[in-house]
């Protein structure tokens, strides 16, 4: 195949698979104003009473893993990967496909962690700091429930705790990447490289320490974490396969729409091939066969006589 890779660029094929795509790359939009409106509405305020204050007790504290940072390393970094082979290996369905695929896992896992989000309404480790920054909790006296004097948006946040979105996202992200790279590398060819599996498994690595991360925070709970991981690579799978064949496949390198091009326009080869026939008569002069005879009338007749032997 590597031999025929270079008619594939994204000049030759770009406006093809766009057109091909185009409902997918739509939807990928009307997700991402799903989310963006799941992150403006007001999340579930679950009752939070004097006696649940122990575990919720925890300090405030900054983001070791900043937000901006999640799509850098969930997003850019993988496309970098992607684009790094295209220019390698000029195939442009390898590119498209892996940009698309890494943008519906990520997103989709957004949709479906802070759908979950704003529906649990649990309170994050550091609830009470931010319902009380200056350390003087009120309660109801009858309910015994919180009444908070905090910043509105700071208390909104604070009822996001499960699941984790930094879990979720990278594990989207990184989890592709790791399908991706086991493909790539022909990780299981069954040749014993186990070392390969070092490289396969390093996103997922990155990925758990972005979620670890979110505990020593005390922005998550372990539970938080545990299920959003869990979203984001269960997605992530998901995605991958819909693109890719799974990497102990003979064709795990590239995608499948890549291999059902190369088929078709093989077919086509071959059916120009048999389509070949003499359109005129031509005459050639063979001796001891009386001269002159027509070229087509003798195909005919051998073909005549094999159908009637058949």
């Amino acid at each position: 195949m590597a031999d025929q890779l270079g008619s594939y660029t994204i000049r030759s094929h770009g406006m093809i698979l766009a057109r091909l795509h185009m409902y997918d790359w739509i939807i990928l939009l009307l997700l991402a104003v799903i989310d963006g409106l799941l992150n403006i509405i007001e999340p579930f305020h679950r009752f939070v009473g004097k006696d649940m204050m122990t575990d919720l007790r925890y300090p405030m504290k900054g983001n070791t893993v900043p937000f901006w940072a999640v799509p850098l390393i969930g997003i850019i970094l993988p496309w970098a990967i992607f684009v790094g082979i295209y220019f390698k290996k000029k195939n442009f369905y390898d590119l498209h496909h892996g940009i698309l695929g890494i943008l519906y896992s990520v997103l989709i896992t957004a949709v479906i962690t802070d759908a979950i989000k704003d529906g649990v309404g649990r309170p994050r480790p550091d609830f009470f700091w931010r319902c009380f920054p200056n350390g003087n909790d009120v309660y109801d006296n009858i309910t015994t429930g919180v009444i908070c004097n905090g910043v509105k948006s700071v208390i909104k946040e604070g009822h996001k705790s499960f699941p984790s979105g930094h879990s979720s996202w990278s594990f989207a992200g990184l989890g592709f990447l790791a399908w991706y790279l086991a493909g790539k590398l022909t990780a299981f060819d069954r040749k014993g490289h186990i070392a390969k599996l070092c490289i396969v498994f390093l996103p997922l690595l990155t990925a758990a320490l972005v979620a670890v991360s979110r505990v020593d925070d005390y922005w998550h709970h372990w539970q938080d974490v545990f299920a959003g991981g869990l979203i984001g690579l269960t997605v992530a799978s998901f995605c991958y396969l819909q693109f890719f064949p799974y990497p102990f496949d003979g064709d795990a390198l590239w995608p499948h729409a890549y291999a059902v091009r190369l088929a078709e326009e093989g077919n086509s080869r071959n059916a120009n091939s048999y389509s070949v026939r003499p359109t005129e008569i031509e005459t050639v002069d063979i001796p001891g066969h009386g001269g002159i005879i027509t070229l087509r009338d003798t195909l005919n007749d051998v073909e005549s006589g094999s159908a009637r032997r058949l």
